[in-house]
């Protein structure tokens, strides 16, 4: 059953090409109020409403005008969640928030956290297990909150002017990308992507070699141990996760992931050579089999990986040799259902694989 329409009006369809404006107006006060439902801290709400529509703001004109909504849910979700570290125990809140306010079924809340049907009706059980109620009177008590919660007015030249600053980020690693295009530093790094291999004797695969791809070299390591995979670039794995350190870091973020559940994340950074792709895989059961690397050009490489010695489960994927700028760039126009990092288990099978939208939010 949906929120009652004293606490939360019907919303107003807006016509197809509405504009940021808009929706920012019909939308603040719903926003706040979920964002409230989900963090339990009014002081943290709109805040939280805020950031997600600075970022939406930022890639306004690649959000589908049919399907604004979702992507807003799933920006405000992601945000929250990220960084937290009572993860698990916050996925579970957000997906009965999503089920019991917002009245979204199943598969939607799985499509929007990226899981499975199941992990999202098992995370419903054990929420309302700790919040010890039904849904119907857990949905009394967010109606309660909802009417508790009194926005300000939405501060749309604030969301505007963060909105700016994000864009003009995200187009200087463009420009940084396309940059690198004129430098021999990128032309030499393309040809030992295409063909060269990597320095330490492992070697990629190529766009026309059939699919045959090397194994993926794993390093066991100890807490602690700094491994050098660029110049500049030194990475480690401690017991709460991967650590990294690097000249300058464009993109990223790999903290709070939950390491009893499959995922991969994607980072990409700016090194000597052109642009380090890396990332935390974790959920396995065992080692990796392998983990394959878009390389932008139409190919793929394999990537090399570091596992904590009795954690084989979870680790750090880097590749070999870095992007050259034009790759870079190309796999910024990915599209559909696209995905740049692929982890497989030791059968064989495909165990996670990298959010298709990463630099988008």
């Amino acid at each position: 059953m949906p929120p009652t329409p004293d606490v939360l009006p019907v919303l107003p369809v807006l016509p197809a090409g509405h504009d940021f404006a808009t929706y920012a107006r019909t939308h603040w006060s719903r926003l706040v109020v979920t964002a409230r439902l989900l963090t339990d801290d009014p002081g943290a709400a709109e805040e939280l409403a805020r950031r997600t529509l600075v970022r939406m703001c930022a890639r306004w004109r690649r959000v589908p005008r049919n399907d604004v909504d979702f992507h807003v849910r799933r920006c405000l979700v992601r945000i929250h969640l990220r960084g937290l570290r009572g993860r698990r125990a916050a996925r579970r809140r957000a997906v009965v928030v999503l089920r019991v306010w917002e009245g979204l079924a199943d598969a939607e809340i799985a499509q929007l956290l990226g899981c499975s049907v199941g992990a999202v009706r098992a995370r419903a059980r054990h929420g309302l297990k700790e919040a010890g109620t039904d849904p119907g009177q857990l949905r009394e008590v967010f109606t309660r909150a909802a009417r508790e919660t009194v926005p300000s007015e939405v501060p749309l030249a604030d969301l505007r002017a963060g909105g700016r600053i994000r864009r003009r980020r995200r187009l200087a690693v463009a420009s940084a990308a396309c940059a690198a295009l004129l430098t021999p530093v990128a032309l030499l790094a393309a040809d030992r992507l295409g063909g060269g291999g990597a320095q330490d004797g492992t070697s990629g695969a190529r766009p026309g070699d059939g699919g045959r791809k090397a194994t993926s070299p794993i390093r066991v390591v100890a807490p602690g141990e700094r491994v050098t995979a660029g110049t500049g670039v030194r990475m480690w794995l401690t017991a709460d996760g991967g650590h990294w350190s690097l000249p300058v870091n464009l993109r990223g973020d790999d903290s709070g992931h939950p390491l009893d559940e499959p995922g991969v994340s994607l980072r990409m950074d700016s090194v000597k050579d052109g642009f380090l792709l890396s990332g935390l895989f974790h959920g396995l059961n065992g080692e990796p089999g392998r983990v394959e690397v878009r390389t932008g050009d139409g190919g793929s490489t394999t990537a090399n990986v570091l596992v904590l010695a009795g954690s084989p489960g979870w680790g750090i994927w880097y590749a070999s040799t870095p992007l050259p700028g034009k790759n870079v760039e190309a796999l910024f126009s990915v599209g559909g259902d696209d995905r740049i990092v692929t982890v497989y288990d030791a059968s064989g099978r495909v165990a996670a694989r990298s959010d298709r939208e990463w630099w988008r939010i």
